[in-house]
């Protein structure tokens, strides 16, 4: 990870994202669903905040399990991206609710491969839905959003079909929670989560 010398441009970046006219029909009290969208310690940061969350861990999706490493991703070659898979209770939030989030405060959508101060293939914006059902609203809502022209530039957000999810070594889970005072949090995701608490009050879990 780099350090941002702009302390709060995560939070600068935030836009209140309007809900999602298509949902998902909830079928039972645990679902998961797998997020990219920059550096995993801030988007587990922040969906690790939200209610109904059940645990948020950080890994790697899109590539394969000989290269779902730190030190391999981190080359930008393995087609894997810096991931983050979501158990949530979709009796307490709707995978479009998670989708609202993750557009309005987790990462900037119209960023090619990159995101805050890192750049590759690994930080890019994409979504791994876990049923076509979950497809189905992801697709419904970048459609929605760019419909409704919400950012100033083009949605790049990938929605991709590659499911295999590798969890990541175990000094990057709860990094956040376990490093708060640490520079590239403090300058780039702590913004990011008090801006959920800000913007999504009733979704905010301490």
């Amino acid at each position: 990870m780099i350090v941002l010398t702009k302390p709060g441009a995560a939070a600068e970046r935030a836009v209140l994202a309007p809900a999602a006219a298509t949902t998902e029909p909830v079928t039972g009290h645990r679902e998961t669903a797998t997020f990219a969208g920059g550096c995993f310690w801030g988007v587990e940061g922040v969906f690790s905040h939200v209610k109904g969350v059940v645990s948020a861990t950080s890994g790697y999706a899109g590539g394969d399990a000989s290269t779902a490493d730190y030190e391999s991703v981190s080359t930008g070659t393995t087609g894997h991206a810096e991931s983050v898979r979501v158990v949530f209770d979709p009796t307490q939030v709707n995978y479009a609710d998670l989708l609202r989030i993750y557009f309005s405060v987790v990462a900037d959508p119209t960023l090619l491969n990159r995101q805050g101060p890192d750049r590759g293939t690994q930080y890019r914006s994409a979504l791994f839905p876990a049923s076509p059902a979950q497809e189905k609203v992801a697709r419904a809502y970048i459609a929605q959003l760019s419909a409704a022209h919400v950012y100033a530039r083009p949605i790049v957000t990938r929605i991709e079909g590659n499911l295999r999810f590798f969890p990541a070594e175990a000094h990057h889970q709860d990094f956040m929670a376990r490093n708060p005072t640490y520079p590239y949090i403090v300058m780039n995701d702590r913004p990011k989560v008090e801006a959920l608490k800000r913007l999504f009050p009733t979704s905010w879990k301490a």
